[in-house]
């Protein structure tokens, strides 16, 4: 008699188990598609950032005084 509640304890344990892991399997699919979403959102912000910063480069260059001096600032 005690085996059997031996046995009993014991698949319950392992069905225990099962669902937990099931459950942590399903939490590690969705913490990976959350990651993976991140990065693809960094990955476009960190282009555009370059493709802004180029603009800006650009802008300079066509409305700047290339020859003459800075003027002074403004505390002289």
């Amino acid at each position: 008699m005690a085996e059997i509640d031996a046995g009993e304890a014991l698949a319950s344990r392992i069905e225990a188990l099962e669902i937990r892991i099931a459950y942590q399997d399903e939490t590690i699919e969705d913490l990976n598609n959350a990651i993976t979403a991140q990065w693809k959102q960094v990955d476009l912000l960190t282009r555009k950032i370059a493709q802004l910063t180029e603009q800006l480069h650009e802008t300079t260059e066509q409305i700047g005084r290339p020859g003459l001096p800075e003027p002074p600032p403004p505390h002289y």
